[in-house]
């Protein structure tokens, strides 16, 4: 994101995506950017002075309800693209105020009688979910200080 941005970045991630604004830690506050808890994961919004949005690569959040979803995020004034490109699955795509194009994906409906099996894996790939129980250390923050 751009320097200074991180009202606009609040607005969109926070009030209209709902997601949990979290504290970056100390060593890293002065380098502005916002940091986010995703169910288990992190989504970290790091500035860049040389910036240029991200108009392919993007991340994806599952959701269980997509078309709520866009609608808060029109309410607040953000476009919504729905794509129809995989079959059985609502989406859309959307830009944060800075350009970076935004998946949200519906989650995937079970055949009958596999709800149990659907509920234990990703509906994209197939594999488990990923849970990770801990938690990010200062020894995990200053080897990703780095590539920032």
């Amino acid at each position: 994101m751009p320097a200074g941005c991180e009202e606009a970045a609040r607005a969109f991630y926070g009030a209209a995506l709902g997601l949990r604004e979290i504290p970056k830690p100390a060593s890293l506050a002065a380098r502005g950017g916002v940091w986010y808890a995703v169910g288990d994961l992190q989504l970290h919004l790091g500035v860049a002075a040389d910036f240029s949005p991200a108009k392919k690569a993007h991340p994806a959040f599952r959701a269980a309800d997509p078309a709520s979803v866009a609608a808060k995020l029109q309410e607040g004034g953000f476009a919504v693209r729905w794509d129809s490109a995989l079959p059985g699955r609502s989406r859309f795509y959307t830009d944060d105020p800075f350009g970076n194009r935004i998946e949200i994906i519906g989650l995937s409906v079970a055949p009958r009688g596999t709800e149990r099996h659907a509920e234990e894996r990703d509906p994209l790939t197939g594999f488990p979910p990923v849970h990770s129980a801990r938690p990010i250390t200062e020894d995990d923050v200053r080897s990703l200080e780095d590539h920032e």
